[in-house]
């Protein structure tokens, strides 16, 4: 598959969300055809923009919305939710001892934290169901409360005009540069909010569900790995090594995206980053990880069958095009 990875800079809005806005180039994206577009202006961003910048390891990451809570959520009238979790990325639970599901959430409030501790209220203003091969895949439109009392947009593009967002189980850890950046936490008590043109989104986008599976194999693996790639997380420390408007060429052992172009090798990846990498990168500068141990032959297809979840392809080298 190839994609267009669009990498402006950053810009980040409250959570884990993302921050996207269409191209006129290539088509739109879409998992049903050959040619995808990563059409973000922040494609170094694994989920959006935040209350305070750029997603940083300063004093910045206190604003970010780095989870939301199932417990503590109300129902539009201000009902207590028990039993509150996500099936796919749809929100099941109970209001009383009456079910509710799918659209049900429509004005339901949640409890979102905030990267220093602190918490404030989040609320779900419009739910639409994906169709087609998408139908598990809900799209949100997310906004939270701010100190003064106004409800603002979670997800935000480049101009502050509102996004969807999509609900995954887990949260990140949106750190960079550091052990652990980029890592996906498997915490059953929260979830995070996707937003549409960032990394966490656009993977499931590729067909990489973390709930679905193909042929009896879990695809949480993979989407985690395409977390990695789509920023060029070489080092998986968190911190990017890519540039505006770059090309890659994206697939995998599973038959969820095949190899569509004839490009250089650019690197193995797995949940954890790179398991390899050559000099053919989207960085069009040397990437240098400190311990990093490659695996030899990079590129072989056989690594399918050893850890490997995604290899990407690039038709860039250390000077670019």
């Amino acid at each position: 598959m190839r994609t267009l990875q669009r990498v402006f800079a950053a810009c980040l809005a409250v959570v884990a969300v993302g921050c996207g806005t269409e191209s006129s180039e290539p088509e739109a994206p879409s998992l049903r055809t050959q040619v995808a577009e990563v059409v973000s202006p922040n494609g170094r961003n694994l989920n959006g923009r935040n209350l305070n910048g750029r997603n940083l390891n300063n004093g910045e990451l206190g604003g970010m919305l780095v989870s939301v809570a199932y417990a503590g959520a109300t129902s539009a009238s201000g009902k207590a939710l028990t039993n509150v979790r996500l099936q796919g990325s749809a929100f099941v639970g109970l209001d009383g001892p009456n079910p509710v599901t799918g659209t049900g959430f429509t004005g339901a409030r949640f409890v979102g934290k905030l990267g220093d501790g602190s918490t404030l209220p989040v609320r779900v203003d419009g739910i639409t169901q994906g169709s087609g091969g998408d139908s598990d895949l809900w799209s949100y439109q997310v906004s939270f409360q701010g100190s003064d009392g106004s409800w603002n947009s979670v997800c935000q593009d480049a101009n502050g005009g509102a996004l969807s967002a999509i609900a995954v189980a887990g949260r990140w850890n949106y750190l960079q540069g550091v052990a652990g950046g980029g890592e996906k936490i498997e915490d059953a008590t929260a979830f995070t909010f996707a937003c549409e043109g960032a990394a966490i989104a656009k993977c499931m986008h590729f067909g990489y569900k973390p709930w679905a599976t193909v042929n009896g194999q879990s695809l949480a693996g993979h989407h985690q790995a395409c977390t990695r790639m789509v920023r060029a997380d070489f080092c998986g420390d968190g911190a990017s090594h890519t540039t505006d408007g770059q090309w890659v060429n994206l697939y995998d052992g599973v038959g969820v995206q095949s190899d569509s172009e004839s490009w250089s090798t650019e690197a193995e990846w797995n949940e954890a980053g790179a398991r390899c990498f050559t000099s053919e990168t989207r960085a069009h500068a040397p990437v240098t990880c400190s311990g990093f141990n490659p695996i030899p032959d990079c590129g072989s297809t056989s690594h399918f069958q050893s850890g490997t979840r995604l290899i990407s392809e690039s038709p860039y080298g250390v000077s670019g095009l």
